[in-house]
């Protein structure tokens, strides 16, 4: 019996000692890590950032509340695209805070999704990095998403953290494999949609990065979508409005600000933060979203009736916009459009799940894409 209890624990150890062996040859594979400022960063407003994944411009700070400010930092919408013939795909990056949330998944809140593109047009999710702080660091994130692919060219797309920053960013791939910015028209650089709002379109609470409405957008329409939401913060500051009219090349402002105004600021502030952005650019379509009724509110009459009322203000102060600016390129979405994304589709009854996420994204995207892309029909609204 001991003689076959010591063969067996020989053999284990036989065994752990291949298994080191091979994870020791793993690691000693050789990398080379690209900065993503390299490759091509997506969906970025302003270039003037106090850092390169933060998102409002460094003239902006002493305008706007520190909380707004500090909000900014998450480098939410934000992505690297590159094209590469590598088998190994990963990530390496530096947190700004490594925050977490006792109602959102760590891999939506600070990791990174690695995107595939599959024919022409069909963006394919590969993995996602499940945020793991680095051996021997405070802040620092390493994760190979994928091994073993085919040696030929191939488009990809990280999604950067939804609600948490970063300080450094590089894509990892094979020693010696081509890494280029990818194809220019793969997301479009020349269609650019600023989207402007609260925690909900920050990414509030999806598993993943990739699953943010944004970003889901942008993948179905081919453009950039900046994300210009702040958790708490999408207050309309005519600040913000100013800021975002001087984002040169833009096609679309997509404002979905009432979850976080109260009945008088959608009353007292819509007028000017939309008539700042009409005046500034004419040209440029705008398309204003209504609040969404929690589920909640259908059972709660203080709810019920508040909301409603909110999402009145905002569309007083449209029609007022509209009729001062009848040239003006104004658009309306009424808050029954977002009724299917929250019948099933939240986590606390107010921030939304992958499939909220999705729902939100399929009634939005077709409105937006006749905007964007003109075909004869007319947006209803």
């Amino acid at each position: 019996m001991l003689r076959k209890f010591t063969a067996i624990l020989t053999i284990a150890m036989a065994a752990c000692t291949l298994t080191v062996q091979a994870e020791d040859t793993k690691k000693e594979a050789p990398k080379q890590y690209v900065k993503a400022t390299d490759l091509r960063i997506i969906n970025k407003g302003f270039n003037d950032t106090e850092r390169t994944y933060s998102r409002l411009p460094i003239w902006l700070k002493d305008s706007v509340r520190p909380d707004l400010w500090n909000r900014q930092q998450c480098s939410t919408g934000i992505g690297v695209r590159f094209a590469t013939n590598s088998s190994t795909i990963g990530v390496r990056y530096d947190l700004f805070w490594n925050t977490h949330m006792i109602h959102m998944a760590d891999t939506g809140l600070k990791g990174t999704d690695l995107y595939i593109l599959e024919g022409d047009s069909v963006w394919r999710h590969v993995n996602t990095n499940r945020p793991y702080i680095k051996k021997g660091t405070d802040k620092t994130c390493e994760f190979t998403y994928v091994e073993h692919l085919s040696p030929n060219m191939k488009e990809f797309m990280v999604y950067l953290p939804l609600y948490d920053g970063i300080t450094d960013l590089d894509i990892v791939v094979d020693s010696g494999a081509t890494i280029t910015a990818g194809n220019p028209e793969i997301i479009d650089k020349n269609k650019k949609v600023i989207a402007y709002g609260t925690s909900i379109l920050q990414g509030g609470c999806a598993s993943r990065t990739g699953m943010c409405a944004t970003n889901i957008m942008s993948r179905d329409l081919n453009c950039e979508i900046v994300n210009l939401a702040f958790s708490g913060e999408g207050k309309m500051d005519y600040c913000m409005a100013r800021a975002m009219a001087q984002i040169p090349d833009v096609d679309l402002y997509f404002l979905d600000p009432v979850p976080n105004c109260t009945e008088m600021m959608c009353d007292t502030l819509t007028y000017d933060f939309v008539k700042i952005l009409v005046e500034a650019r004419p040209e440029v379509p705008i398309v204003m979203l209504e609040g969404p009724m929690y589920p909640y509110s259908r059972y709660d009459p203080s709810f019920g009736n508040y909301l409603p009322r909110k999402n009145e203000a905002l569309r007083r102060n449209f029609e007022r916009v509209k009729k001062d600016h009848p040239n003006a390129k104004l658009y309306y979405i009424t808050a029954d459009k977002l009724d299917r994304a929250y019948n099933d589709g939240t986590v606390d009854g107010i921030h939304l799940t992958d499939l909220g996420f999705v729902e939100y994204a399929e009634e939005i995207t077709p409105i937006l894409r006749e905007i964007l892309y003109p075909n004869g029909q007319t947006v209803k609204y």
